[in-house]
C-alpha cells in the first residue's frame, strides 16, 4: 500500500508513523506532508528518513492509496478534492466531515462495514472520546438496547495536541518553581486544576464536544441513543478516562456485563484483585497502549435497568491513530485495496 500522512508533524501524525510501524502495516510507499512551516523537516520510519512535503493544491496524490489526515478540519476541507481526485481513500482525523450523510464515521470494532461504502471516498475517524465510548457501548448494546447514557469524561492534555502537552508540563514546571502558570492554550490553567469546558459553548450551553458525543454515537451505532455529557479537561499528559452511566431496555445482569466486556472486541476488562487491593483502569496505565479499557462496573443505584462504568484509553493511540489504521486495515482485509 502507498499511504501519506497529513499532518505529520503534530502529535497525531507522529503517532500514525509508530502505530503503522507496530501494526506491521503494509507500506509499500510513504509521503508526509505539511504546513510551509514544516515542510522540509524530516521523520524517520522502519529506518528510512522521509522528508515533509508542503501541502498545496497542486499536491500529487495519484497512486497513493490511503491518506490518514490529521491537520484540522479547515484543512481537510480545502484539501479534501486535491487529496481524493485520484481515488486516493482518505481517513481524515479532524470534525470536518463526521456527520456529513455521505462520509462513514467509522469505529471497526462496532460499525466497521460502513467503511466499505464511501461515495466521496473519505471516511471520518470519530471523536477520541466517542471513540473509546462507543467501543464499551458496543458490548452492552449486544445484550439489549440502550435507551440512554450519561457520561462525564476526564480529558488529558493531549486532546489538545502537542501544545497541549507543553503547556500542562510547562506550567507544571512554573508552579514548582513558585511561578505564575502561564495560560495559552486551555481557557484556565490546567495544572493543579480541572476546567470543565472542552472546546467553545453552544447554544444550548453544552460544548461542541459534548454534542460530538452525542451526535457521533447516534451515527455510529445507528441508534435513537440519547447521550448526555459533561466534557472536563484534567491535568494529566495522555488518555482520556470516563465515567458512564447508561440505561437498557431491560435489566441487564452484572454477570452478562462482566463476560460481555470480557469478551467484547478491542476491550480489555480490569476487575481483579493484587496484594488485597482492587485494580481498576487509569490513564498513567493506559499511555501507550491499544485496548480500551473498563473496569469498575456496577448496578446503577438510581435506575433498575441501569449500569455503571469506568472507561479509560489512550487518547491519541485509540482516540485517533490508532483506530484510523484499524479502518484501513479493515478495508485491506475486505480487498478494498486498488
Amino acid at each position: 500500500m502507498n499511504i501519506a500522512i497529513v499532518g505529520a508533524s503534530g502529535a497525531v501524525g507522529t503517532e500514525f508513523l509508530r502505530v503503522l510501524d507496530q501494526q506491521n502495516f503494509p507500506v509499500d510507499g510513504l509521503r508526509l506532508f505539511g504546513s510551509a512551516r514544516s515542510a522540509g523537516k524530516t521523520r524517520m520510519f522502519r529506518g528510512k528518513e522521509y522528508v515533509i512535503e508542503e501541502l498545496t493544491r497542486d499536491s500529487d496524490f495519484s497512486g497513493v492509496d490511503i491518506a490518514f489526515t490529521s491537520a484540522g478540519a479547515s484543512v481537510s476541507k480545502e484539501y479534501a478534492d486535491t487529496i481524493t481526485r485520484h481515488g486516493t481513500v482518505m481517513i481524515d482525523n479532524s470534525s470536518a466531515f463526521r456527520m456529513d450523510p455521505d462520509v462513514p464515521l467509522v469505529v471497526p470494532e462496532v460499525n466497521g462495514d460502513d467503511a466499505l461504502v464511501r461515495p466521496r471516498n473519505i471516511i471520518g475517524n470519530p471523536n477520541c472520546t466517542t471513540i473509546q465510548m462507543v467501543v464499551a457501548l458496543n458490548a452492552i448494546e449486544k445484550l439489549s438496547h440502550i435507551r440512554s447514557v450519561h457520561v462525564a469524561t476526564y480529558q488529558a492534555a493531549s486532546g489538545a495536541g502537542a501544545t497541549g502537552m507543553e503547556e500542562l508540563e510547562r506550567q507544571c514546571g512554573e508552579i514548582s518553581r513558585g511561578e505564575k502558570a502561564s495560560v495559552s492554550k486551555f481557557p484556565h490553567q490546567l495544572a493543579m486544576n480541572v476546567i470543565p469546558q472542552v472546546d467553545v459553548f453552544t447554544e444550548n450551553d453544552y460544548t461542541k464536544e459534548e454534542m460530538k458525543m452525542y451526535n457521533e454515537t447516534r451515527k455510529i451505532m445507528h441508534s435513537d441513543i440519547r447521550v448526555s455529557a459533561t466534557c472536563v479537561r484534567v491535568p494529566v499528559m495522555r488518555a482520556h478516562s470516563e465515567a458512564v452511566w447508561l440505561e437498557t431496555e431491560r435489566p441487564v445482569s452484572l454477570e452478562e456485563a462482566r463476560e460481555a466486556f470480557r469478551t467484547g472486541k478491542g476491550i480489555v476488562f480490569v476487575d481483579e484483585e493484587r496484594d488485597g487491593a482492587r485494580c481498576y483502569p487509569m490513564p498513567l496505565d493506559a499511555a501507550g497502549a491499544d485496548p480500551v479499557f473498563v473496569g469498575r462496573l456496577r448496578k446503577d443505584l438510581a435506575d433498575d435497568n441501569g449500569l455503571t462504568f469506568w472507561v479509560v484509553a489512550d487518547q491519541i493511540k485509540k482516540g485517533a491513530a490508532l483506530n484510523a489504521v484499524q479502518i484501513a486495515l479493515y478495508l485491506i482485509e475486505r480487498g478494498m485495496n486498488r
